[in-house]
């Protein structure tokens, strides 16, 4: 089983309005309400893949109260803690016209420490049949960025698999924690080591310096695929690994069906290259969708042989 945990879950509101233009009065084309946060739509996705996952984190209020029904009628297992503070709304407004799309998103509740030690316990309970732990997105108000640092070393001293994928300060210290894997984008990888990318062997040894700050493995995620450093036992591979051309109508979420890709292509023992393989298919599957997590698995598999995995050579330093 994998668990992922999703402290700032949020009620998406996705909107479709043609020829979106700031300052002007537009009618959305549709639009639909679904469960969000990172870790939840890493679940989604996994769910669509077959594997056995559990969703966990936080929900309040409301909106808390919706995410967990929406949840239960996708049939995503879930189990949250509720909270006094209430689940942010984040809404996305996508022009089909030139699939551009913003993106808005509150901040979140306020949280306290006992309800982060409730959390802690239900993580102990839930983690006792679990291989991967997915700690994904940001943290609300009231933590403290170092709490997925913390529960991610709780999570090694239990022989957990531990997945982080955040951003800023609470990334660098989750890294720092020695997960499993971290799953930066460009932007979020260029911040970790402290200087832009201009080329590709520049993302090729940002994967060294990464791995250096903590992470057994690395995945920096693209805009058409991604770079990865994989290790096991004394072996390392690194891969770059492109999706083939498509017409997007959205990216939102690419990244986390990515991840559910690789981890569902290990939880079921397939070898790293493969996993990057089905990864890179699962992301490029799910620009074709307008939700997050919301690919057909059909298509991923029709896309895995058209993604090209190339070996790279370590950059010397």
């Amino acid at each position: 089983m994998i668990v992922t945990v999703t402290l700032n879950a949020a009620v998406d509101r996705t909107l479709l309005v043609p020829n979106f233009q700031l300052g002007r009065r537009h009618r959305a084309s549709s639009g639909f309400l679904s469960a969000g946060g990172k870790g939840i739509n890493v679940a989604r996705a996994l769910k669509r893949l077959g594997v056995p996952v559990v969703c966990t984190g936080l929900a309040g209020g409301r909106n808390g109260t919706m995410l967990v029904e929406e949840l239960t009628q996708e049939g995503i297992l879930n189990d949250f803690v509720r909270i006094r503070g209430e689940s942010r709304t984040s809404t996305a407004v996508l022009d089909p016209t030139s699939n551009a799309y913003t993106e808005i998103n509150e901040w979140g509740p306020e949280v306290a420490e006992d309800e982060l030690e409730m959390l802690r316990e239900k993580l102990a309970y839930l983690g006792q049949g679990a291989e991967f732990v997915v700690f994904a997105g940001s943290l609300p108000r009231g933590v403290d960025s170092d709490f997925y640092a913390e529960t991610i070393r709780d999570a090694g001293r239990h022989h957990h698999l531990a997945v982080i994928d955040a951003e800023g300060e609470a990334l660098r210290l989750g890294v720092g924690a020695e997960p499993y894997l971290v799953t930066p984008n460009v932007r979020e990888a260029e911040e970790m080591v402290g200087h832009e990318f201009v080329d590709d062997e520049d993302l090729a040894s940002a994967l060294d310096e990464i791995a250096e700050l903590g992470a057994r493995n690395v995945l920096i995620t693209g805009n058409d695929g991604c770079h990865a450093l994989l290790r096991e036992d004394r072996t390392e591979l690194r891969l770059r690994a492109r999706a083939p051309h498509l017409e997007p109508i959205s990216t939102i979420g690419a990244g986390d069906s990515l991840l559910a890709g690789f981890l569902a292509a290990r939880a079921g023992g397939r070898p790293f290259e493969d996993a990057v393989r089905s990864a890179v298919a699962c992301g490029a599957a799910s620009v074709l969708e307008p939700g997050p997590g919301r690919f057909d698995p059909r298509e991923a598999s029709r896309l895995t042989p058209l993604v090209t995995v190339d070996r790279l050579e370590r950059v010397a330093s």
